[in-house]
């Protein structure tokens, strides 16, 4: 995959005048199982292909590689605030905020949900890595309560939630249903029937919409793109466990303020 980089956009964060893309796999250096646009830093991907993949990106929105902040992401509920470039330095965390132009704030995904945010009216925007884990244990709220804390207010903050698996290719265990609505009652409506009795098709998307609207956030939308089964797009976790592959790419989300 050769051509230029053409991330999704959407309509709510255009409006907010800022740069932004859900990042596909199309327009990458990367070949192999990693073919496109491969980002993952701690993937076996050759490191120049994904270093160039990463410049592509920033340049994308106007940047280069050193405005990229973007977290070593452990499925948590930290958020970090950049207040400038982090020129390659990958703290702890899962969610990035900034009311700095030109940081580039990103996250990586492969199934879990990319969240965008901005608050056009004070200049703070974001981004999330919410899966599972993440999004139950409060990552949400930590990236809006960050963005708060840095003048935002949560009912104008508006909300994106990018390609991530959807509902018909998450098939999980009952016993993770069970786990939801113990800690969130009202969780359920996120699960349906799966295959077999003790099997669940568990919503992602749809909870972590919800979860944007707890924490208070003025509109929220989900791009309805579902990674695991657009192979040409997106890279995905489940699909590569399903057939037994060794790795998978990672894909970029991000933010910046001109």
């Amino acid at each position: 995959m050769t051509e230029t980089p053409t991330p999704i956009t959407h309509p709510l964060l255009e409006r907010q005048g800022v740069r932004h893309g859900f990042f596909t796999r199309r327009g990458g250096v990367s070949t192999g199982l990693y073919d496109g646009l491969n980002t993952g830093l701690g993937s076996a991907d050759d490191a120049q292909a994904v270093a160039e993949n990463r410049r592509r990106i920033a340049a994308a929105l106007g940047g280069d590689p050193d405005d990229i902040a973007a977290c070593y992401q452990i499925h948590s509920s930290v958020a970090r605030v950049a207040e400038g470039p982090w020129r390659g330095d990958r703290p702890e965390g899962d969610a990035v905020v900034s009311a700095t132009p030109a940081v580039i704030c990103g996250v990586l995904t492969a199934d879990c949900a990319p969240v965008l945010l901005a608050d056009a009216e004070t200049r703070i925007v974001g981004a999330v890595h919410a899966g599972w884990k993440g999004a139950l244990g409060g990552v949400v709220h930590s990236a809006v309560a960050a963005m708060e804390a840095l003048g935002a207010q949560p009912d104008r903050i508006v909300a994106v939630v990018g390609p991530c698996i959807a509902q018909a290719s998450y098939e999980v265990g009952a016993d993770f249903q069970d786990r939801f609505e113990h800690h969130d009652p009202g969780a359920g409506r996120f699960f349906a029937p799966g295959a077999a009795v003790d099997k669940r098709m568990f919503d992602l998307p749809g909870f972590v919409l919800w979860r944007l609207e707890q924490a208070g956030v003025g509109e929220a939308a989900w791009t309805g793109h579902d990674t695991c089964v657009d192979e040409a797009a997106f890279y995905s976790n489940r699909r590569a466990h399903l057939r037994g592959e060794a790795d998978f790419g990672r894909l970029m989300s991000a933010i910046t303020l001109d």
